[in-house]
């Protein structure tokens, strides 16, 4: 054991000498009473828990941001509003800083939004720890889990513990994976969600009735279930964020960074010149320390201030696919841990649909990827061979492929080989940069990126980090039966074929929808929907209401069709088809609460069909297949 602890020192000091700057890996939480800040945390609590509270509007952040010149500086302008730099700003200003975030297209509209939407501590890296006797994977797994647990107790709405089944089709198999699966219990400890159970093939069939029981000539033998956990990931993300402007963060999405600025000596990086997109105004904004946490974009943002940076994204192109419900059951997810070509899939029920995947393969950096119909294939395949359903090309109900943005090893053959773990480091003065990592570890990463930017901007914080008991906002006080409050206590108001509006009932479908959604918040759109006439579904066989619109454009930040489809309701990755059916009431809704002419919901309908073509559903793909029909 001490020369695994020897060898993972080596390896961190190795990639800081190729970086150039400081790695941090999982640094021991600093306690709030360290600071004597317990009194601190329950302001917070308050200050984001208020049901009345209502985030400063866009007009006003941006003011917030003008107004850090450099004789009145933030301490720390984070770059990048994903799950990472969301979760620094959260982190950040809940120690007393003061912080600013910017972000060049919405909140998780890159990596974040296009996740396996798991919470996982790594069950494959747990093995390799086992066999290769390596520690470093071992540490990996212990930090995942505690940071799965805290992710779903500060989310509750938002994220939840999933059974996966994974197949076996021997009695080795059964034995191994049982064994594997219980290690995997053991190492959660009391971070653990549900004990992991094997369950004969019968059990299975009733527990899985999609299951095939025959496989290239083997027979089903049982299966091992195990949990993990799954979250809602765009909304966290969004959540994140407007929890760290509740607290007293200036956050401004559609904000790109064009340049950084550096002080007189040209050495160190003191702020960042800032253009609004929604409207080509640019300012500047001082800070003390920079936050780069631009995911697959970092490099970018590093050339800005060292053109001869040497590149540290290694990105991978993760696809996924949107079947329907009756492809796997509700709550049970199905894993298989090696394919033919030794890669894991997956099919996991997600909002009332089915997501499968995922590949794993080197790609370009762009903003928008997309999946190719080779990847998706792949996936089909994949999943066709343990399925005694027909598995068909024309059942993809959307596609989308996301650019995982891992801290390459130079001596890595594929990025399958690459590490998960996160990279801090400070390799141009007052610029911080965190890549690598996962959604799971977000926090951690964040705490970790706060805690370089303090040492490097001699930062005075008010108290230590908090993050690790703070839920955000809509969490505090919600319990899975909430959802009743809003069925019993609230209409929705529809149209009658006469075309008179009258009350309707709040079904218990978009009751449990928004309570999951907005978690305690979900009172306030279904005010909305009942008062202002806005209770109608905006898709059919989805129970997005039209008030979330409104609801969105006025407390979440919404400033386009896109953020609303993609990222404050999830109907571009459930159904392209639907989301296409839903723009014309959207940005009707969207236009109203901010105000837009003719020519800029025309604008908006353009860009948000062009949007959706990205998403590879089964109507924008082109394919002659034989097999998948």
């Amino acid at each position: 054991m001490t020369r695994l602890r020897k060898l993972g020192a080596a390896v961190g000091v190795a990639v800081a000498t190729a970086y150039g700057g400081a790695v941090i890996l999982y640094n021991p939480p600093i306690s709030v009473n360290d600071f004597g800040g317990g009194s601190r945390l329950e302001e917070l609590r308050k200050k984001v828990h208020d049901f009345n509270a209502v985030v400063p509007s866009r007009e006003t952040q941006e003011s917030a941001l003008i107004a850090a010149g450099r004789e009145n500086p933030l301490d720390v302008l984070v770059i990048g509003g994903g799950a990472t730099g969301s979760g620094a700003t959260l982190d950040a200003v809940t120690r007393g800083l003061r912080v600013g975030l910017v972000e060049r297209e919405d909140f998780a509209s890159g990596t974040s939004s296009r996740s396996t939407k798991l919470l996982h501590g790594g069950v494959r890296y747990l093995e390799k720890a086992v066999f290769n006797l390596d520690y470093g994977q071992f540490k990996l797994v212990l930090h995942a889990l505690e940071e799965r647990k805290r992710v779903i107790d500060n989310a509750p709405h938002l994220c939840h513990a999933l059974p996966c089944m994974t197949p076996c089709f021997s009695w080795f198999e059964v034995v191994y994976y049982w064994m594997g699966l219980k290690m995997y219990d053991l190492v959660a400890g009391r971070q653990l969600l549900h004990f992991s159970r094997y369950y004969s093939t019968k059990q299975s069939g009733e527990l899985f009735p999609t299951l095939a029981k025959k496989v290239d000539d083997r027979n089903l033998r049982g299966t091992v279930v195990y949990y993990d956990g799954q979250m809602n990931d765009a909304r966290l993300n969004v959540g994140l964020a407007c929890t760290a402007a509740l607290a007293g963060a200036a956050v401004l999405n559609h904000a790109e960074v064009v340049s950084l600025l550096k002080d007189d000596a040209g050495q160190r990086i003191i702020g960042a010149r800032i253009r609004d997109n929604l409207t080509g105004k640019e300012f500047d904004t001082y800070a003390k320390v920079i936050v780069n946490a631009s995911g697959p974009f970092c490099d970018a943002v590093r050339k800005m201030a060292n053109k001869n940076a040497q590149e540290m994204i290694a990105p991978s192109s993760g696809v996924h696919i949107t079947l329907p419900d009756y492809y796997s059951p509700d709550g049970m997810g199905l894993i298989v841990p090696k394919t033919k070509d030794g890669r894991v899939v997956f099919m996991l029920p997600w909002l009332g649909r089915t997501v499968a995947g995922t590949t794993d393969s080197s790609t370009n950096i762009t903003y928008l990827p997309e999946p190719n119909e080779d990847e998706i294939k792949f996936i089909l395949d994949a999943i066709s061979g343990y399925l005694n359903v027909k598995v068909r090309r024309s059942d993809v109900l959307s596609a989308w492929s996301g650019i995982r943005p891992l801290a390459s090893d130079p001596t890595a053959k594929n990025t399958e080989s690459i590490s998960r773990d996160h990279v801090v480091c400070e390799d141009q003065p007052g610029l911080v940069t965190i890549t690598g990592g996962k959604w799971t570890t977000y926090r951690s990463m964040a705490e970790d990126a706060v805690n370089a930017a303090i040492k490097s901007g001699k930062l005075t914080p008010t108290n230590g980090c908090v993050t690790n008991n703070l839920r955000i906002a809509g969490g505090e006080g919600w319990e899975p039966s909430s959802f009743t409050v809003i069925a019993q206590q609230y209409r929705r108001m529809k149209s009658t074929h006469g075309g008179k509006i009258v009350p309707g009932v709040m079904d218990s479908a978009a009751a449990m929808h928004l309570s999951h959604a907005y978690g305690n918040l979900a009172e306030h759109v279904a005010a909305i929907a009942q008062d202002e006439n806005l209770g109608k579904r905006l898709a059919h066989g989805y129970p997005y209401l039209e008030a979330e619109v409104a609801y969105c454009a006025r407390n979440e930040y919404c400033e386009s069709a896109i953020d609303f489809i993609a990222r404050r309701t999830r109907l571009a990755f459930l159904e392209t088809n639907a989301a296409k059916r839903a723009l014309p009431r959207v940005i009707e809704i969207l236009a109203n609460e901010h105000k837009w002419d003719k020519s800029r919901q025309k604008e908006e309908l353009q860009k948000a069909t062009e949007f959706l073509k990205t998403f590879k559903s089964s109507n924008n793909a082109h394919f002659d297949d034989g097999k998948h029909k």
